[in-house]
């Protein structure tokens, strides 16, 4: 292994961790309270095997009842754990691998869930964090903010979100002013989520031209990329090599929707999320683990997640109890964004319903052979993280840009 920032461990089975540090952080992951947007449905569900039949049915069915396509952009849907539920999940996991537990919640665009968790747990374990969506040039990035201060969170956020969401506000200009804010703030963490993800869905070599821009401009800014527990080893293999090129420290973000805890955590000695951040910002250097469920087929795993997701619960509250009571859609009724369970009593169409039942069944754990089978090569997570060769690339071009000037 012939990495500088970064120390990877990759396990095969559980472990007592406690002889290599004293604390597991676990970064990213959303609760009830995190808004998931819609818009990637049309995308995907083109894609899908027979789904994309169905769904291309119902959507000539809808444009020609209503004249125009059904629009996604304002529709969302919320991960069905409550924010105790998913720092309880988290801390139990990095429990039993013999470590205190630190837990940064990261819902999109809010952190009610972290105040939440704060009014019955210490700060210093469960840090005031969020998802930050960062709108830059023709696509966005998220941007995880972790460890607001206590007494400034609601205003430092309200601040964030006001460049957010205002279209008026977006510059480079004032997006530097964003990230001069926080980087005023020495306890706070910076760090760039699953970067080469083209999550904007405008196509790889197009984000690959607005990742470069954006880390030629506001790079400096960065204190982390992160590997992410929902992509792929090949895609975080490639963050890596990245941030070994740029100088950066990987921090792990698991990225959890559903159920399950965080396939990917950092190691620290640190005893406060406070003390990690500036081991992250000024020493520059991080010890992150691939947990073994990590190395399980992705494609497995997603649809666990998805199945979870899609779960019905009888055992919660009211109105979150059903799947279609956590997803929110405009139907063009002129009654705004609501719960699906307002128009559907049974869960919608028939075909919907079999979809939903068959990601049930290939989430299912049983079914991961045969995902294993199907996985590719390069996709495989190698079995002894020292004797992984990463290869480094050159990026001269960018670089100057990011280390002599870093904004710590």
């Amino acid at each position: 292994m012939n990495l500088k920032q970064t120390r990877l461990h990759i396990l095969h089975k559980p472990k007592d961790l406690s002889k290599e540090a004293k604390t597991g952080v676990s970064l990213h992951c959303h609760t009830e309270h995190s808004k998931e947007m819609l818009d990637f449905v049309p995308h995907y569900a083109d894609k899908l095997p027979i789904i994309s039949y169905f769904w291309n049915k119902e959507r000539i069915r809808y444009l020609n009842r209503e004249g125009k396509n059904p629009d996604f952009s304002t529709g969302y849907w919320s991960p069905p754990l409550t924010p105790q539920e998913v720092y309880n999940l988290e801390k139990t996991q990095i429990n039993q691998s013999g470590l205190d537990a630190i837990a940064s919640i990261t819902d999109h665009d809010s952190i009610a869930a972290n105040l939440q968790v704060c009014e019955t747990t210490a700060n210093e374990q469960a840090p005031i964090s969020l998802e930050w969506t960062v709108p830059y040039s023709y696509g966005f990035f998220h941007v995880g903010v972790h460890n607001l201060p206590k007494d400034r969170a609601v205003e430092l956020t309200k601040t964030l979100l006001d460049y957010t969401f205002n279209k008026e506000n977006h510059s480079n200009e004032n997006l530097c002013e964003m990230f001069l804010m926080l980087s005023a703030l020495p306890e706070v963490l910076v760090v760039l989520n699953h970067p080469i993800w083209d999550i904007e869905m405008v196509g790889k070599e197009k984000h690959a031209v607005l990742l470069k821009n954006f880390l030629k401009e506001h790079g400096r800014y960065i204190h982390a990329l992160e590997i992410n527990g929902f992509r792929s080893w090949s895609e975080n293999k490639a963050v890596i090599e990245m941030a070994e090129a740029f100088g950066y420290p990987i921090v792990t973000g698991g990225d959890r929707h559903g159920c399950q805890p965080n396939t990917v955590i950092n190691l620290t000695n640190s005893k406060t999320f406070a003390e990690f951040a500036e081991e992250i910002r000024v020493d520059r250097r991080s010890e992150v683990v691939l947990m073994p469920e990590y190395r399980q087929p992705l494609h497995s795993r997603q649809l666990q997640s998805f199945s979870e997701i899609l779960r019905n619960y009888p055992e919660f509250p009211e109105g979150r109890q059903k799947w279609f009571d956590r997803v929110y859609f405009d139907i063009g009724d002129g009654g705004g964004v609501r719960q699906l369970s307002v128009h559907w009593i049974r869960g919608g169409p028939a075909w919907l319903r079999i979809a939903i039942w068959t990601l049930g069944v290939l989430g299912s754990p049983k079914m991961r052979p045969v995902f294993a089978l199907a996985r590719k090569r390069y996709d495989r997570v190698p079995k002894d993280a020292d004797k992984t060769k990463f290869e480094i690339p050159n990026l001269e071009d960018i670089t100057p840009n990011l280390s002599s000037d870093a904004v710590l």
